[in-house]
């Protein structure tokens, strides 16, 4: 293929023609022996390879780490300053999840020893335990009642429970 190259422009250098500039690629042994920079220090090699396999999230979270150690303005890193808001959004997305919740986990806290009573045929209304279970349970306060519960239903069993005299948290 060079040879079918050369001969056209061997053609145009006879006639003083203007050549066109053609860089051929090279290949990874003239790289090595050509290039400055052949020889990388192990550590910081090493550190690339940790780097690369980071994530968008923990890049922006390194580079604003590297940033307040070193004291770096965001003027100073225009590429890392780019980065950062496209990671933003995904934070404000992952702290508005939490308060977004919708299944909870009821549990008993404590009780009001004077509605003893009440709370113990709540209880066994609600988790269809005897009443030996029931009021087992109820003394072993502070104790889960249930899990995965939907909003509603978890409010209005605390509602109901809080109304006979225990202490009810929605976790």
């Amino acid at each position: 293929m060079l040879r079918q190259f050369v001969k056209p422009c061997a053609r145009l250098v006879s006639r003083r023609a203007v050549l066109p500039v053609v860089r051929f690629n090279s290949t990874a042994a003239d790289a090595a022996t050509a290039s400055p920079k052949a020889a990388v220090d192990p550590k910081i090699s090493a550190i690339v390879d940790q780097i690369s396999t980071l994530t968008l999230l923990e890049t922006s979270s390194l580079i604003a780490e590297l940033k307040e150690k070193l004291n770096i303005s965001d003027i100073a890193l225009p590429a890392a300053g780019a980065a950062a808001p496209a990671a933003a959004p995904v934070e404000e997305e992952v702290k508005e999840a939490p308060e977004e919740k919708t299944i909870f986990s009821i549990k008993l806290e404590s009780f009001d020893p004077k509605s003893k009573p009440k709370v113990i045929k709540e209880v066994k209304s609600l988790l269809g335990l005897s009443l030996v279970e029931s009021k087992k349970f109820v003394e072993s306060a502070p104790k889960v009642l249930k899990d995965n519960v939907a909003k509603e239903d978890a409010e209005k069993i605390k509602a109901t429970l809080e109304g006979v005299g225990a202490k009810v948290t929605l976790d």
